[in-house]
């Protein structure tokens, strides 16, 4: 039905009148027939086993195609927050560009580098030396130690702290001698970073979180770990130090490396 009107989205499970849903998971597809919503984005080679009663819309991949419908709906109901709030503080020297949004009781420490459209949310802390890229957003309460490094089109939930010392710490008879972690932490472009995760700094050398990594919350990535493009994890996840992983890797929660 060429006519149909669509004013929301929806799970195929829960479909409404002028809802679209998706199917996606084969496990969902008896949901299919008899939905209320007014259509549903299936594959291309999708063949039903018995009549439906809502519109098709056939595409190479359901899932990608509501994850650009889900933005497009995100754009419209959330307003976009501008300007520079007060009080901040920004160190002297530093240039922020006129794009910027700077919420109340941010902290921009000394030699940062900023990008264009950089969105920082309140109580956000920049260290010294930091180089924040374009696009990229720091939602409240986000923690960059000094001399971080973050790209493009990065996303960082609340709590994550990114450049915390690595867990190093040398035995003597007295206890423990803290090992000082003068390395860095390097996130690529288009990195999202949970809440309340963590990537240490290296102890020499760089933390290095590669191009398309997609970090769930309450994840720990030890110092000079190096995590390849387009690695996905699942919650509580943990990473020991010095490890290395590839790309395209997927970690179910609570995995341990």
């Amino acid at each position: 039905d060429g006519e149909v009107k669509i004013s929301t989205i929806a799970k195929i499970e829960e479909g409404h009148p002028r809802a679209i849903s998706f199917l996606a998971n084969p496990k969902y597809t008896h949901y299919i027939y008899d939905t209320a919503s007014s259509a549903v984005l299936v594959s291309n080679d999708f063949v039903p086993e018995r009549p439906v009663k809502t519109t098709l819309i056939r595409v190479a991949d359901p899932y990608t195609t509501v994850a650009h419908l889900l933005k497009m709906v995100e754009s419209m109901i959330t307003p976009q927050p501008k300007g520079i709030e007060q009080p901040v503080y920004v160190a002297e020297g530093v240039e922020l560009p006129d794009d910027i949004y700077l919420g109340a009781f941010a902290y921009i420490g000394k030699d940062c580098l900023i990008g264009k459209n950089v969105k920082i949310y309140p109580q956000v802390y920049v260290g010294d030396r930091v180089v924040i890229g374009d696009n990229t957003v720091l939602y409240s309460g986000v923690k960059i130690y000094h001399g971080c490094k973050i790209g493009n089109n990065c996303i960082l939930h609340s709590g994550a702290v990114i450049g915390a010392d690595g867990f190093g710490f040398a035995p003597t008879p007295k206890g423990y001698e803290k090992i000082p972690q003068i390395g860095i932490t390097i996130l690529e472009d288009h990195v999202e970073i949970g809440a309340n995760t963590c990537v240490d700094r290296a102890t020499m050398g760089a933390t290095i979180v590669h191009s398309g990594v997609k970090l769930d919350n309450l994840i720990q990535v030890a110092h000079n770990d190096e995590i390849g493009s387009h690695t996905v994890m699942a919650a509580q996840a943990g990473v020991a130090g010095s490890t290395k992983i590839g790309e395209w890797c997927m970690f179910g929660g609570q995995v341990g490396i």
